[in-house]
């Protein structure tokens, strides 16, 4: 499984959705709850042409503009009393330095979607309609829904792309006042192994949000899931999250080893796997020091001028040894 496709199952859970939007923008404040989301398609259009529709007469010649499509990894329509505003989450393991112009592709496609539903309702008034209203099939008190897009990055490397339009334009030597009236816009950055108020959220968002943050740090996830008891029983699609944005190679291959009643014991694993890691060093430390040992006895033997076939017999060594210690020598 792919980090996209961990990231997309885990959003599946509106209940996980709303937790985010509320931990995000309301500092877990629980305005938005699951029965508030309705999943939307991810499928985005946005036209290629700098002409937008023109709302041409029904029965009219058609515009030739292009529709071109991009696929979210998820978005829903979270309602807020009689309106709503359209969420849109982006998972992001690698910095992508374009980022402020995909998402606000993104953004200005769902814009373009509602635009164009106005546009067909509009059309089917064809009196009362003002020269404008009627040309661009958009009424004077027609309005949009907010679109908000977060992008989720986990990646391991200090997040050092731009965070807002503005950070890709080259202003050099352009004068200040034009950079005033030049449009920005802002994305909406979480880096999740910054993100330490993880108490903000009251689904298992925290527990997954906290274990992508101590990944790098054996002694600091040791004691992150010894103290949490939900690492006893992890729901499997925030353990296939946290294992495919940390690399956990090794937790992957023993998930069904560590599975019970449809969920993981990552507590259990995390232990067993920095134990096996320990031993195997305790291994090569002790070969190790065993090797060194050898080399003193087999070097203590050449320069007594003893045969190598003795050597080999007392040293219990190969050949091998022998003729590396004797070039050392040299």
């Amino acid at each position: 499984m792919n980090q996209d496709t961990g990231w997309k199952e885990f959003f599946a859970d509106n209940g996980r959705y709303a937790d985010l939007i509320n931990g995000i923008v309301f500092t877990g404040s629980p305005v938005v709850s699951e029965t508030d989301l309705q999943e939307l398609d991810t499928q985005t259009g946005f036209f290629r042409s700098h002409r937008l529709q023109t709302g041409r007469p029904a029965g009219g010649r058609k515009s030739g503009l292009r529709k071109r499509n991009r696929i979210r990894d998820a978005i829903r329509k979270a309602a807020f009393g009689v309106n709503f505003a359209v969420i849109g989450i982006e998972n992001q393991k690698t910095i992508d330095y374009s980022i402020p112009l995909r998402s606000l592709a993104y953004d200005v496609g769902e814009y373009e979607k509602q635009a164009a539903g106005i546009r067909k309702q509009v059309r089917k008034q064809a009196g009362g309609l003002g020269a404008g209203e009627y040309l661009y099939g958009f009424r004077k008190d027609s309005r949009l829904h907010p679109v908000v897009t977060f992008i989720l990055y986990s990646g391991e490397t200090a997040w050092d792309g731009p965070e807002s339009l503005h950070g890709m334009l080259d202003f050099a030597d352009m004068p200040e006042e034009l950079r005033r009236v030049t449009p920005d816009y802002r994305i909406n950055l979480i880096e999740i192994r910054k993100w330490k108020d993880t108490g903000v959220f009251r689904t298992d968002i925290r527990q997954v949000f906290d274990f992508i943050r101590c990944a790098e740090d054996e002694k600091e996830l040791l004691a992150l899931v010894n103290q949490d008891p939900y690492y006893q029983e992890m729901e499997e699609d925030a353990f296939d999250v946290v294992t495919c944005c940390t690399n956990a190679q090794e937790l992957i291959g023993k998930k069904d080893y560590y599975r019970k009643d449809g969920r993981i014991d990552m507590c259990t694993a995390i232990r067993k796997i920095m134990e096996e890691s320990m031993e195997k060093g305790l291994s090569e430390g002790r070969s190790l020091g065993m090797d060194e040992k050898t080399e003193r006895i087999v070097g203590n033997m050449l320069r007594r001028g003893m045969p190598d076939e003795d050597i080999m017999a007392i040293a219990e060594c190969g050949q091998k040894m022998i003729d590396e210690v004797r070039k050392k020598r040299v």
